[in-house]
């Protein structure tokens, strides 16, 4: 059974109610989606959802005789905001039919992986040989089995600014060292050596939460899971309808960049408020904006 089940409400499912909940999902599904693969066979997904923006997708194949087998199902947390646009590249799971998506960010640093949220638009774009599409955007959601709430910075708005301006300055530094520039990339090694060596003289007196504000780093062996430090732009507190569970539902702002994020409350060390900040360990998904369907 899926681990991440537990963030969206169904902590205690079994065998048995996984397969009523399936069920149920394809049943009487909210959204259904549907493209042809090669041959006679359709590929649907199904999804429901069991509090507002959070849900499941069965994903499975309808044969020739019309009968639908499901392959798999995962839980999601819808993706509202327009996080990238930078471009990205989707490669197909080898396992199952599903897809992973990747980027690069200068706000973030490293290339950036994530389960695909939409595939079958991307299917139909891809038979058509639509792609690339121009004016495509990305958004990002994560569910998270984890979580501690952290006080906010002490900023100013003089630091707010200096912040701003830096991060932009850095992003500039980025997309030149990418195009060759040697000089954009002394300056970032420059850069990342004096930051190393600040946090190394303050970390012997001071808690290192209050030197970094924000963070988006790997986590653990699965490509598209991270340890995220963010802002709380948004929080609020939601219940699943099958099972009751209590869930909090929260816009993050994580190196710059907005993602919404959905926990079960059982699993949350602290009160979420806007202005604090939220560690924990997370698993990324994305929705592609494509043109034709945003």
């Amino acid at each position: 059974m899926h681990k991440f089940m537990r963030a969206i409400g169904f902590s205690k499912l079994n065998r048995k109610e996984t397969q009523r909940l399936v069920t149920d999902v394809i049943v009487d599904a909210g959204v259904r989606s549907y493209t042809s693969l090669d041959g006679d066979n359709v590929i649907a997904c199904f999804s429901k959802e069991v509090a507002p923006g959070i849900g499941l997708t069965v994903v499975g194949e309808f044969d020739e005789d019309d009968q639908f087998s499901y392959d798999y199902y995962f839980p999601f947390v819808e993706a509202t905001n327009v996080s990238t646009e930078e471009d990205v590249n989707i490669e197909r799971h080898i396992a199952t039919e599903s897809y992973a998506g990747v980027f690069e960010d200068p706000r973030m640093g490293i290339s950036v992986i994530f389960y695909l949220q939409n595939m079958i638009p991307y299917i139909k774009a891809m038979r058509n040989d639509e792609l690339p599409m121009q004016g495509v955007t990305l958004s990002l959601s994560a569910l998270a089995l984890d979580g501690t709430i952290l006080m906010p910075l002490k900023k100013t708005a003089k630091d707010i600014v200096n912040n701003h301006q830096a991060t932009k300055s850095r992003e500039k530094l980025v997309l030149a060292a990418r195009l060759g520039d040697e000089d954009a990339i002394e300056n970032l090694t420059l850069n990342d050596m004096d930051t190393y060596t600040t946090i190394a003289q303050k970390i012997q007196k001071e808690d290192v939460f209050t030197l970094v504000d924000t963070y988006f780093m790997p986590y653990g062996a699965e490509c598209d899971q991270y340890s995220i430090l963010g802002e709380i732009l948004e929080v609020q507190s939601v219940t699943n309808s099958i099972t009751h569970e209590e869930l909090y539902h929260m816009s993050l702002l994580c190196n710059d960049m907005i993602m919404k994020v959905c926990i079960n409350k059982e699993d949350v060390f602290g009160e979420p408020a806007i202005g604090r900040r939220f560690k924990g360990n997370i698993w990324l998904q994305g929705k592609i904006n494509f043109p034709m369907s945003s």
